[in-house]
């Protein structure tokens, strides 16, 4: 058997509700249910169906008590959590591109855009408060309906 999807992807973060925001709140997803872990963080979901397990866990690290993380995760340098590093990026497939671009534009979140030939896709991406590259995917359709193709 195969990959069928993304399970989701995990960000450690020295700032959670920079990270919370970013993703609630600029990319719209929306947080719920996270075991209790013995170190801080959120796990974010895609519309109401928890039975994922979320597609992205944001990782906090607690500089007062970071024994619980370390214990479970191991220890990282926290100069090395920025940047995407050996990712390149991530990438969800998305819908409502003249919202999404209207809520960046809001927040002074700089991106990027660009056709995919071919492919009938409209990307764009953004940076999150982790230095982490997102690539949202749009219909073309939708990128054409607002001039962009």
């Amino acid at each position: 058997m195969g990959i069928r999807k993304l399970g989701h992807y995990s960000i450690r973060t020295g700032d959670l509700e920079a990270s919370r925001r970013f993703y609630t709140e600029v990319l719209g997803l929306r947080e719920g249910f996270r075991p209790p872990f013995r170190f801080p963080g959120i796990w974010l979901y895609l519309g109401g169906d928890e039975a994922d397990f979320g597609v992205v866990h944001i990782i906090g690290i607690d500089r007062d008590d970071p024994q619980g993380l370390q214990e479970y995760l191991g220890d990282r340098d926290e100069t090395s959590l920025t940047g995407t590093g050996a990712v390149d990026h991530v990438a969800f497939l998305a819908t409502g591109l003249a919202d999404m671009r209207a809520r960046l534009a809001a927040r002074g979140a700089p991106f990027t855009g660009r056709t995919v030939p071919s492919l009938g896709l409209y990307q764009l991406f953004v940076t999150d408060p982790s230095g982490v590259t997102v690539e949202l995917n749009y219909p073309h359709d939708e990128a054409r309906g607002l001039g962009l193709a």
